[in-house]
């Protein structure tokens, strides 16, 4: 049996308008779309929802070494001179050490980031930053829907669309 629906298009040509129609969703939350589609964008959505739930919480922490680079009360970094072996002098930036927290994922919560990576298209906020969706997804929507089994999007109906009588609907996350 297939996994989804032909929507009459080829499988390279499906999976890319898939991939928009669920970074759309997760992005912003709810998609206007036709209804075939949004079942299929739904079916893929659930599957992403219910993995980032299942491993929200599994990662661990461990401190790590981070080098920066010291600035002066311009913001500009400080630079110490140097003499190689050779004997010629050069610049080098003066770093500090510090030791923070970092959050290191367990084998299966990066086999669930990667997987969630496959569905989602990479994407720049207004500023041209660039929005990281596997974090929005485990950080903001798994822990929204915790307690829930299933069920997470819902479509209403809006009616035929004008030009081909289309069925139009609306897939939000609840």
């Amino acid at each position: 049996m297939a996994l989804q629906k032909k929507l009459g298009r080829p499988t390279d040509q499906r999976k890319a308008m898939l991939k928009g129609l669920v970074t759309a969703l997760i992005q912003n939350g709810k998609i206007e779309t036709t209804e075939t589609r949004a079942e299929e964008v739904k079916n893929v959505a659930e599957k992403l929802i219910t993995l980032a739930i299942k491993e929200a919480d599994n990662y661990t922490s461990k401190q790590v070494k981070i080098t920066t680079a010291k600035l002066d009360s311009t913001g500009k970094k400080i630079t110490k001179s140097a003499t190689s072996k050779s004997g010629k002098k050069y610049e080098v930036v003066d770093r500090e050490e510090k030791t923070d927290m970092a959050r290191v994922d367990n084998p299966s919560r990066l086999s669930a980031r990667r997987q969630m990576t496959n569905w989602l298209y990479k994407i720049k906020d207004s500023e041209g930053k660039e929005i990281n969706l596997t974090n929005k997804l485990l950080d903001d929507i798994a822990p929204k829907y915790k307690g829930r089994n299933g069920g997470y999007t819902r479509i209403y109906k809006l009616g035929p669309r004008r030009g081909d009588a289309a069925e139009v609907v609306i897939l939000e996350l609840v």
